[in-house]
């Protein structure tokens, strides 16, 4: 028989009151910091779904997550049943400290807590469907949103394994650096992730920079994903900067072959002084054949120098000092 509810409720108030917001986030892990609290919650499931019969419920369940939601207004709790496994996304920060992906389900013929992820960012869960295969989901980690309207994302494909689960797949491994993603979209057993691209000449907050979209397809059999397609959007900029890192490296490194291949007019050559790259928006033309890319010479100068497309490269058209 089920017991303890009340008790559990009245105690996650008293806990969120005294930790979250007094805001205890000394720990360095957040599992320590929250532990009492997510001990309440992981006893209240565990308990409903060894009661069985209507406590262990989809519906009875998400119920008791949301009177203590509620006790704690800044708390959110979302529960996903895939078989014999019942999933839940649970935020309690905003700033995404303590947030938790956790796993119940069946160990020894005893419902118990299976697993739990901690990462950074407000988490969501996605089943992802493959018939015949063992229960595996998306679980998606998002940061909070740019001025730019990216945020950081991670995502892991997570899979039933033996009296468990384990991570088959992760952008963590895919992107090391991070990823900065604008979209994603999972749909059947395909993933699509659009981000921003960080390259030389790549500014924050300048509209018409590339960015990129990997398509990626459930392998069923091995329980991962592996990429099938790649595209680009606004590749133009960075074939720009390719030139325009060129042209930096050329004058800086007095190698004169590579200054002719980005710089054919020999008078511009000539004029030209040492120069680095200014971190500032480019200003391209309504078809983008020309741009205007920002730099400063050694004496903190600033100078605007003109590209112009020529077929598939780019050549600097012309260079002079900005008057001030």
């Amino acid at each position: 028989m089920r017991t303890g509810g009340g008790d559990r409720l009245e105690r996650f108030r008293e806990l969120a009151t005294s930790r979250l917001a007094l805001g205890d986030l000394g720990a360095d892990n957040p599992s320590e910091i929250y532990r009492d609290i997510y001990a309440l919650l992981d006893d209240e499931i565990v308990d409903s779904l060894a009661s069985g019969g209507v406590f262990a419920s989809s519906e009875f369940l998400q119920d008791r997550l949301d009177a203590f939601g509620e006790a704690w207004g800044g708390a959110q709790f979302r529960l996903t049943r895939l078989g014999r496994l019942v999933v839940g996304a649970f935020r309690l920060t905003e700033m995404g400290a303590g947030n938790s992906v956790r796993v119940y389900g069946p160990l020894h013929d005893e419902a118990a807590l299976l697993a739990t992820l901690y990462r950074d960012g407000r988490p969501s869960i996605t089943p992802v469907m493959a018939p015949g295969e063992p229960a595996q989901f998306l679980a998606a980690w998002e940061g909070p949103a740019s001025g730019r309207g990216t945020r950081p994302l991670r995502l892991d494909l997570v899979r039933a394994h033996a009296d468990g689960v384990r991570v088959t797949w992760s952008t963590a491994t895919e992107f090391p650096d991070g990823l900065a993603a604008r979209a994603w979209l999972l749909r059947g057993g395909e993933l699509r992730v659009r981000y921003e691209l960080r390259y030389p000449g790549w500014t924050p907050g300048c509209d018409g920079q590339t960015e990129q979209e990997d398509t990626y397809r459930l392998v069923p059999a091995q329980g991962t994903l592996t990429r099938v397609h790649r595209q680009q959007y606004n590749a133009w900029h960075r074939e720009l900067h390719v030139s325009v890192e060129r042209l930096f490296t050329a004058l800086a490194e007095h190698d004169d072959a590579a200054l002719i291949a980005v710089v054919p007019d020999p008078a511009l050559r000539a004029r030209l002084p040492a120069l680095v790259p200014e971190p500032a928006c480019d200003a391209a033309d309504g078809p983008r054949e020309t741009v205007s890319v920002a730099a400063t010479d050694s004496e903190r100068r600033p100078w605007a120098l003109t590209f112009r497309r020529s077929g598939a490269r780019w050549r600097l058209a012309s260079a002079s000092p900005v008057l001030e």
